[in-house]
């Protein structure tokens, strides 16, 4: 076996803007050639530098092995190139590999593709080699391969961290809008926690969530090792790995871990104004450990007094209001912060981590500090408070004041007349068709661009992203008179009005809750099914009123049948089939907030687990490793994800051929596909349109609420072309 030498090239990857705190970070460790670029650093050092970046560092998502670099001239250079790579050395032909594969090019324009080819090379050199091939694991393997292609060259490295290291092991319950945890690292060194700690000084974070900041305050403060939960690390089953050298670095971390919580007698609190958030806080809290360290309490930020400690420092991570609906919901709640900091808080530093600058204004502060950093993909605003003076005495006045009513202008009264002439139009329609949840307007009149839908007794607002031709003025004056025109036409309505923006989502912030507070759900019916409906906390609802034709359709398809629902967000779909008579069904989401609540429709509906299952797992991957098969799927993928739980962005018009063909994989014999998108401009691609029968069937899946935008959806019907004999031929 060909051992590592003393010094190796090591390559750490972050989140973008960390590289500076990382690169410092690791100097600290011993690292030598020390280089930074986008989203990572270049160190050069043993392998127990290595090791011990794995172990300690807060900041690294990944710690690479770098293995070969080449550049590509002709797209059969990827096998060749990593053919080459002596992989005999890493592992052997027992062990499950998996390859992710990043960045494409002229050559290579597609990653699954790019992995397929690194994969055989791999496979066929240990083949040849050993005269077995090693397995491909893509969610738990015994080795991940990294392969980046940039600008031409392609980088080829082995990946001894595993999953990535911000995923520490604590975290099992979470709120709404959860930081990384190497994010969260990154906030309290620019907030100045370590030397704050080292002076005894407290940390409280007044909108704690799952309790990311205090947990990584307390363990930086405490000496403990960010990856001493973790169960597994990718150099576990690397043929080099140092099994003695890394269980020495272990024994050292607790022996550490333990001075440090014995010595750690700092007043660590975090508090949250909602007390189902704070069940989750409590245990990560446990779960790390640290539930003697760290205090909780259920309490608004209107409730905060004057802190026991006289100094310390307050970090907290508020809501953002990126949607131009959600922030004037949102201007109070920093308001709230700003009065309290002012009154309370003197002596205290404070900071405040926001992607909306605006708001951080409306704490009436003036940030000493302030630093850039990304929450994903999202650009945002740490503001570092030391001064607690208020700009303006006028604050309080703000908060109390209500607006004064204004006449309605003629922009509102057109707005309303337009309302109340769909309204008359649709209501032979939904009563005679029992329904209580409909869309009534969808952007009829150009420059009033919402969508505004009726759920039993409440209006459900969307502003729709202004164009850029359309200033901010013009569009918040715009906005200003759709509410005049709604708050006009709800007199009748016994409900609430709730005000959000939809734009296209960014990872998984169609997960993250809109408001503070409790949660305003309650319970809609459709046909035989019974829906919770929730419209104060996230952009989506709970029910695509859209898709209402298309669950009545697979209700009518399903009796006796198997039915799959891909990406099935709250599982109405699923709801309906059961209650049709499907025979069985398999939910598949990655949320675990859409989860929990398709389990909610489901006990709403008394609907048994043990025939009508629910999966948390990427689509995906899990479509490459089942065999089960189906008689009826659906298939709803969103637009665009680049959640942090894929290892890949989904891309609906560049990916939707492979996803049917995967689905299309799981169909029974006779069975069929219903394929759904809401991409505006998409166009099914001519391999799939070739393989299968496509039926386009969008203008059946549109109740009379929706004619009016015929492109809010498209669906397909699609089944196997029976001239093959039921096989897939590209």
């Amino acid at each position: 076996m060909t051992q590592v030498s003393l010094k190796n090239d090591w390559l750490a990857t972050c989140p973008k803007g960390l590289e500076l705190l990382l690169s410092e970070e690791l100097i600290a460790m011993g690292a030598e050639g020390v280089k930074e670029t986008v989203a990572a650093v270049y160190f050069n050092g043993s392998l127990e530098l290595a090791y011990r970046a794995c172990l300690w560092s807060r900041l690294a998502n990944r710690i690479l092995m770098p293995l070969h670099s080449f550049m590509l001239k002709e797209s059969d250079d990827l096998y060749r190139e990593c053919n080459d790579i002596p992989w005999e050395q890493h592992f052997s032909s027992v062990q499950s590999i998996a390859i992710d594969f990043i960045g494409t090019s002229r050559l290579v324009d597609n990653t699954m593709y790019g992995s397929q080819r690194v994969k055989d090379a791999i496979v066929d050199r240990i083949r040849r080699i050993e005269g077995e091939r090693p397995s491909v694991d893509t969610k738990n393997p015994d080795i991940r391969i990294q392969v980046r292609q940039h600008k031409g060259r392609v980088s080829v490295s082995l990946d001894i961290s595993g999953e990535s290291l911000h995923r520490r092991g604590y975290r099992t319950g979470q709120g709404s809008a959860p930081i990384k945890e190497n994010l969260a690292v990154a906030l309290l060194l620019r907030a100045g926690w370590p030397a704050m700690a080292a002076e005894g000084g407290a940390l409280l974070d007044p909108m704690c969530g799952s309790g990311t900041l205090l947990i990584e305050g307390a363990m930086m403060a405490a000496d403990i090792a960010p990856g001493m939960l973790r169960e597994r690390y990718g150099f576990d089953s690397w043929l080099q790995h140092d099994a003695e050298l890394w269980q020495a670095l272990i024994d050292e971390s607790h022996q550490r871990r333990a001075i440090g919580l014995e010595e750690l007698e700092l007043d660590i609190r975090g508090y949250d104004a909602n007390p189902r958030v704070l069940e989750y806080t409590t245990k990560n809290i446990e779960n790390a450990g640290l539930d003697d360290h760290i205090r909780l309490a259920h309490k608004p930020i209107d409730q905060f007094g004057k802190p026991t400690a006289e100094r310390g420092l307050l970090l907290t991570n508020p809501p953002y209001g990126a949607r131009l609906g959600e922030m004037e919901e949102l201007i109070p709640l920093y308001q709230k912060l700003g009065a309290v900091l002012q009154k309370n808080f003197h002596g205290w530093r404070a900071a405040v981590f926001t992607g909306n600058v605006d708001l951080g204004r409306e704490t009436d502060l003036s940030p000493t500090k302030q630093y850039s950093l990304f929450n994903g993909t999202i650009p945002c605003k740490l503001l570092v408070f030391e001064d607690m003076t208020s700009k303006s005495a006028q604050i309080a006045a703000r908060l109390s004041t209500p607006a004064p009513a204004q006449a309605l202008t003629s922009g509102a009264k057109m707005v309303l007349n337009r309302l109340k002439k769909n309204r008359r139009k649709l209501e032979s329609w939904y009563k005679k068709s029992d329904v209580s949840c409909y869309r009534l307007y969808d952007a009829d009149i150009p420059e009033y661009a919402v969508a505004i839908d009726v759920y039993d007794h409440s209006i459900y607002v969307q502003e729709y992203v202004a164009p850029s031709t359309i200033s901010e003025k013009v569009a918040r004056e715009r906005f200003g008179e759709i509410k005049q025109a709604v708050k006009e036409f709800s007199a009748n309505f016994t409900g609430k009005i709730y005000y959000k923006e939809r734009r296209r989502q960014k990872g998984d912030s169609q997960y993250e809750k809109l408001s503070e507070g409790s949660s305003d759900t309650f319970t809609v019916s459709e046909g035989k099914a019974i829906f919770e409906i929730n419209l104060s906390d996230y952009l989506d609802t709970g029910l695509f009123l859209d898709h209402r034709p298309v669950r009545s359709m697979i209700g009518e398809m399903v009796k006796g049948k198997r039915f799959l629902n891909l990406f099935c967000y709250t599982a109405a779909a699923s709801v309906q089939a059961a209650l049709a008579g499907a025979a069985s069904s398999l939910s598949i989401d990655m949320s675990n907030t859409y989860l929990d609540w398709a389990q909610r429709n489901y006990d709403l509906n008394s609907l048994r687990s043990s025939k009508h299952k629910l999966l948390r797992a990427d689509c995906m991957k899990w479509l490459e490793s089942e065999q089960e098969q189906y008689d009826i799927i659906f298939l709803d993928p969103p637009t665009f994800s680049n959640s942090k739980k894929m290892d890949s962005v989904l891309d609906i018009q560049r990916d939707h051929g492979d996803l049917i063909r995967s689905s299309m994989a799981k169909l029974a014999p006779g069975g069929t596909l219903i394929f759904s998108n809401n991409f505006r401009k998409f166009k099914m691609d001519e391999l799939t349109l070739r393989q299968f029968n496509c039926q386009n069937i969008t203008p059946q899946t549109l109740d009379m609420d929706f004619e009016r935008n015929p492109r809010i959806h498209n669906v397909w019907l699609i089944t196997r072309n029976q001239q093959f004999g039921g096989k897939q031929h590209v």
